[in-house]
């Protein structure tokens, strides 16, 4: 069951952080004023995210959540720290009724009774053919309860501003309509529009009828739309968020652990710790990220990173929790559990996208915070203007109401929050993770992208093509004594080697003095030989030469794109040993993709250049840059950003970290190395290089979307406040116009949810080739 206690506690930890729900908010105006106020706070850095109704807080020693939750009080709001995320195992019924739900209940029932009032009272206002004798006393009656009670969240919320000394969206609404209504009362009672008989005909622009005419219509309409506007709304933002909460519900419930005498008993996910084996059966979902001890099958990880293929796993393989086993029955020990998971670990890196704030957005919250006293300023001066030119009371109040009314900043407040919530939600569900909104404008700028060949264009995954004896050599022993050498390194090349060796020999002599030559390869001593194996200029430092059948075949090998490993002991070369890996078979295509999108791809990798340009040519690069030590990645980015390039990395070693950190855009293949995910930008969660095209291509689509909304937001403003001081729109169309703008912004995110990837069927975009291993340079 969750708990109360706050994601992160008080520390000592100048980087503490902390996560508020806050309540009571209607606009982007009210996350400002909260923002602001948080950020008053000595030692405290807060971003609030109107759209999730969210605050995240960063804030140093000495402050406590409770300091964080009166300051949000005292403004006028509610807050309460947002409690862990409920465990995988946990049962539904044990979590606390959602509130949200339950608001936009109330917020439907209040749109659907004030809308079955104010259609008559639009109708009798604006058709005169149905104003029946003493119709405006009827049309009153209606129209009451819609200004009253209908608007009522406006009124309640305008009346705490005043309180608290500010002004949001609804001290304009609340002002417009009470204003538009209490005209339309003394028009009635005082004015003589209460008369028998009287005549109204509804006009697009301000009224000219004198002191009879009222404005119940425009008061009814103004809270009838924006109450649409906002119960749409507040359904769409639900919608958005619909991908994260999937991804939190995609965990099991409860797992079938293996006691030692092995009996099973079905647990709580919850009470599921690391090193304990449980079992999955097939059709099953597995329960934590784990390692399979017993059985085999093909796991279907499409929920996680969108790649339909399902993966075959057997013991001593890898698998991810909320995954799919879709085959036979596997026994897994427990690796990692709760938030250690990569789902959770996923969910984490969504929602922390999610609560930021591009560079565009904080220039739309600098507007909008000092938009609405300016707009009010601004109508005042428009209900002076017009009773200073003698155009009468009427048409000046009526000018100035839609002043009030068209000008709320709801669709400014909402342009980027809602689009980067659809936007990261859909790339979680592709299995592109996005660290941060100002990764958006990263992927804007980029020109040129580098991909670390090894784990990334190719599969990483090594084998043994060819044993290549010196003339009259033994190439059994060849393979045994150096298999033995490499069986002490943990080099992809190394394992390959000693894998074939042991899988034809069985066990191998032990190494005695070994040492790892980085970038070379390795010495040590078996059986009482000094033995060597790496490059040839490992050899050349020991004094020893290739003869020339085996430079030969090394020519060969590299010429074909793998990579051989030449072989010596006791002052002898002994022969050459060929080592492949296999391009991965989307890697042409995703190659091509890249390519439409304007960049510019460079091949990385610290093999001979000749190898290097053989896959290059396989999967349409141009540009290589080979030979590169692991150190000199980073130089190698930086040496490219001083020609002025602008440069993704994509990479997935503890050896790309540092050079994923220095890119301007860091990509991680989520099947690298914690290392590399941690300094990345953007996290690939299926490994495969299409997926760095998804990642380019959504994030582009969300900066788009976003620039769009912006552009909307600040167009509709900019056009419509000029009408409404020129008298040339009636507030009930100015209510509605302004309740559209919410929802078209809104409207126009939620397009981002059919983003489709371009990850093909197994098989297209490119036939997988046996091509180069890990580079001798990460050795």
């Amino acid at each position: 069951m969750s708990t109360e206690t706050p994601k992160i506690v008080e520390t000592d930890d100048p980087s503490a952080r902390i996560e508020l729900e806050l309540g009571g908010m209607t606009c982007s105006s009210c996350a400002n004023r909260i923002e602001r106020k948080l950020n008053r706070i000595d030692g405290v850095r807060a971003t609030v995210n109107f759209a999730l109704e969210k605050a995240t807080v960063h804030y140093r020693a000495g402050v406590g959540s409770d300091d964080l939750v009166a300051a949000v009080e005292a403004a006028g709001y509610t807050a309460k720290p947002i409690r862990d995320e409920p465990a995988a195992g946990a049962d539904p019924a044990d979590e606390p009724p959602d509130e949200h739900a339950s608001a936009l209940r109330s917020l439907r029932e209040r749109l659907v009774i004030s809308t079955a009032l104010a259609i008559p009272v639009i109708a009798l206002s604006m058709i005169p053919a149905l104003q029946f004798r003493f119709w405006q006393w009827a049309v009153l009656m209606l129209a009451a309860p819609v200004v009253v009670w209908g608007g009522w969240p406006f009124h309640q919320v305008a009346a705490k501003n005043v309180r608290h000394g500010t002004a949001t969206m609804d001290t304009l609404v609340s002002l417009g309509t009470l204003a538009a209504f209490g005209w339309s009362l003394y028009a009635l009672f005082v004015a003589g529009a209460g008369e028998p008989g009287m005549k109204m005909e509804f006009s697009l622009t301000a009224g000219t009828g004198g002191h009879a005419e009222i404005y119940l219509e425009a008061a009814s309409g103004v809270i009838m739309f924006l109450l649409a506007g906002r119960y749409f709304e507040a359904k769409s933002k639900r919608k958005a968020g619909a991908a994260l909460k999937a991804l939190l519900e995609l965990g099991v419930r409860d797992v079938s652990v293996l006691r030692a005498d092995g009996r099973e008993e079905r647990i709580p996910v919850g009470q599921l710790t690391a090193g304990t084996r449980f079992v999955v059966r097939p059709g099953e979902k597995i329960a934590t990220d784990g390692v399979v001890t017993d059985g085999s099958s093909a796991v279907d990880a499409s929920m996680l990173t969108g790649e339909s293929v399902p993966v075959e796993v057997g013991p001593g393989d890898e698998v991810t929790g909320a995954t799919l086993n879709a085959g036979g029955r596997l026994v897994v020990r427990a690796t990692r559990v709760g938030a250690d998971t990569q789902l959770a670990q996923m969910a984490r890196l969504v929602s922390e996208a999610q609560t930021g704030k591009a560079e565009v957005q904080r220039l739309a919250d600098r507007v909008s915070g000092v938009f609405v006293p300016v707009v009010i300023a601004l109508a005042v001066a428009t209900l002076g203007f017009w009773i200073g030119t003698g155009s009468g009371a009427e048409a000046a109040f009526t000018a100035a109401v839609s002043v009030l009314v068209i000008a709320c900043p709801c669709a400014l407040g909402l342009a980027t929050p809602v689009a980067l919530l659809v936007g990261t939600g859909r790339g979680a569900q592709l299995g592109v993770l996005i660290k941060g909104p100002e990764v958006l404008e990263s992927t804007r700028r980029v020109d040129t992208v580098v991909l670390d060949k090894t784990g990334t264009v190719t599969t990483g995954r090594m084998s043994l093509a060819a044993v290549v004896p010196v003339d009259g050599g033994d190439g059994a022993e060849l393979l045994r004594i150096a298999g033995a050498l490499e069986h002490a390194s943990e080099h992809p090349i190394a394992k390959a080697i000693a894998g074939a060796a042991e899988d034809r020999f069985g066990p191998l002599p032990a190494v005695e003095g070994f040492t790892n030559r980085e970038g070379l390869g390795v010495e040590g001593v078996v059986e009482g030989h000094a033995v060597v194996a790496g490059r040839p200029a490992l050899l050349a430092d020991w004094g020893l030469a290739l003869p020339a059948e085996l430079s030969a075949a090394l020519d060969e090998a590299e010429g074909a794109g793998r990579t051989a490993i030449a072989v010596a002991w006791d002052g002898e070369t002994r022969g050459v040993l060929v080592t492949s890996d296999t391009i991965k078979a989307t890697s042409a295509e995703a190659v091509a993709g890249l390519r439409a999108l304007g960049l510019t791809p460079v091949l990385l990798t610290g093999d001979n250049e000749r190898a290097a340009k053989a896959v290059a040519a396989k999967v349409g690069i141009d540009e290589v840059i080979a030979g590169v030590l692991p150190q000199g990645k980073v130089d190698a980015v930086k040496a490219l950003q001083a020609r002025g390039r602008v440069v993704a990395m994509v990479g997935d070693g503890v050896n790309d970290a540092a050079a994923l950190a220095v890119a301007d855009l860091g990509l991680a293949m989520g099947t690298g190395t914690d290392a590399a995910i941690e300094a990345a930008d953007l996290t690939l969660v299926r490994g495969d290089l299409t997926a760095a095209v998804d990642a380019i291509r959504l994030s582009r689509s969300t900066l788009r979307t976003i620039k769009s909304n912006l552009f909307w937001a600040f167009g509709y403003n900019v056009a419509a406040i000029p009408l409404a001081v020129a008298g040339l729109l009636n507030p009930m169309i100015a209510g509605a116009a302004m309740a559209f703008s919410s929802v078209f912004v809104v409207g126009n995110s939620l397009r981002l949810r059919r983003f489709a990837s371009v990850a093909h069927a197994p098989g297209v975009g490119g036939e997988a080739a046996g091509v180069e291993p890990r580079e001798l340079a990460a050795r």
